[in-house]
């Protein structure tokens, strides 16, 4: 029966999946249409070559959400304005993808260290396991690898709303033992990365494997082209 639920589950997530990278490449052909359509008229900014990052043709802003972050107050899109934020999803009992993504990240990090902390670029980390990830134990797990990454999660129906807007996908995975045990899971979620831009836009995304020194290069190279 586990067995017949996980391989619902799982097509489920591939129908899923499939339905939003339709929409993706939709949305990414109508903007390449309009882009060639109106050219330079349409007043997009063009940032410098990045090594890693693919850049959008043009930025799409992010409907409102709310999550909590690990410090009890609520991260909106108001709050990511004004910097530069790499996004990612995961979960605090991930084996493998979350921390060494995590740590990649903190690598990058370490070498923007140098940016004024008023414009620094950020990263967010975004548990999609509510069940077990309080914010505080999210905001724990995260600061271990670099304390200046923001941590935040919610309900099941916000995270939901916020991943499809970053063009992401998760689901809970039942274990063997999930019949008996309810904490028997796991979740699989997209392991890309979401650049979003100073004014709270989706702007690109970055695909693993991933590289922390041209990250950190990127980042740089585009904080400096905001300023301009």
């Amino acid at each position: 029966m586990a067995q017949h639920h996980y391989g619902n589950r799982l097509q489920m997530f591939n129908r899923k999946t499939g339905f939003i990278l339709i929409v993706a490449v939709a949305a990414g052909l109508g903007l390449l249409a309009a882009q060639k359509f109106f050219g330079s008229a349409s007043g997009a900014k063009q940032w410098p070559a990045t090594q890693t990052i693919t850049m959008y043709p043009q930025p799409r802003p992010l409907p409102d959400f709310s999550l909590q972050q690990s410090d009890s107050t609520q991260l909106t899109s108001g709050e990511l304005r004004g910097h530069w934020t790499l996004a990612f999803l995961g979960f605090t009992y991930c084996p493998d993808i979350c921390p060494t993504t995590l740590a990649e990240l903190a690598q990058a990090q370490k070498q923007w260290q140098a940016i004024p902390e008023n414009i620094r670029p950020r990263v967010l980390f975004v548990s999609v396991d509510p069940e077990r990830d309080t914010p505080t134990g999210a905001g724990q797990y995260a600061h271990g690898f670099h304390p200046d990454t923001l941590a935040a999660t919610a309900d099941v129906p916000a995270l939901e709303a916020f991943a499809t807007s970053l063009g992401f996908v998760f689901m809970k995975v039942p274990g063997k033992g999930f019949a008996e045990n309810p904490k028997d899971y796991t979740m699989d979620h997209s392991s890309g990365i979401v650049v979003l831009n100073p004014q709270g836009g989706v702007a690109g995304l970055i695909r693993p494997p991933f590289n922390p020194k041209a990250i950190a290069a990127d980042m740089a190279a585009l904080t400096q082209a905001s300023l301009k």
